[in-house]
């Protein structure tokens, strides 16, 4: 069975977000590195220690939103911000930008799957993913075939 769902184009504001909160998820322990300087008030009882790891966290942020930000601007990922339709079997994932021009993702290039409560996340890498929301699809059916294969694949539980 092919899965083929509408087209969709992912939003450049959804992927940042998206990604910015993937990436704390993924690194919640740098923020256990900014309380410890703000212990750092204990040893010597200073308002700077405060500031400078909530000032360092907040750099560490803004790093992020400019990596996530500068992806969507570059020309080599403008196909990933397109207007694309999806053909999905246990096989494959096939991106079509039209019916002459498509990319193929392999199964084994995706790291992890996520089902939030409106779409399927496919984590190909920390910046890169595939956000299949749930009305791209054309039945449930289509849904629970998916969510089947990624089952099978071991990629959600």
């Amino acid at each position: 069975m092919i899965i083929k769902t509408k087209k969709y184009q992912l939003e450049t504001g959804t992927y940042i977000k998206m990604g910015l909160v993937s990436i704390l998820k993924e690194q919640w322990w740098v923020i256990l590195i900014a309380l410890a300087i703000c212990c750092g008030y204990f040893w010597i009882p200073s308002i700077w220690w405060i500031i400078g790891a909530l000032i360092a966290y907040g750099l560490y942020v803004l790093f992020w939103a400019i990596q996530f930000t500068g992806v969507t601007q570059m020309e080599q990922n403008k196909p990933i911000f397109q207007k694309m339709g999806y053909e999905i079997d246990s096989r494959q994932i096939l991106m079509k930008i039209n019916t002459r021009e498509g990319m193929p993702v392999q199964w084994n290039m995706i790291k992890k799957a996520e089902m939030t409560k409106d779409a399927f996340v496919l984590y190909l890498s920390k910046a890169q993913f595939i956000h299949l929301p749930y009305r791209i699809f054309n039945s449930d059916n289509e849904k629970k075939f998916l969510e089947t294969i990624l089952k099978r694949k071991e990629l959600i539980k």
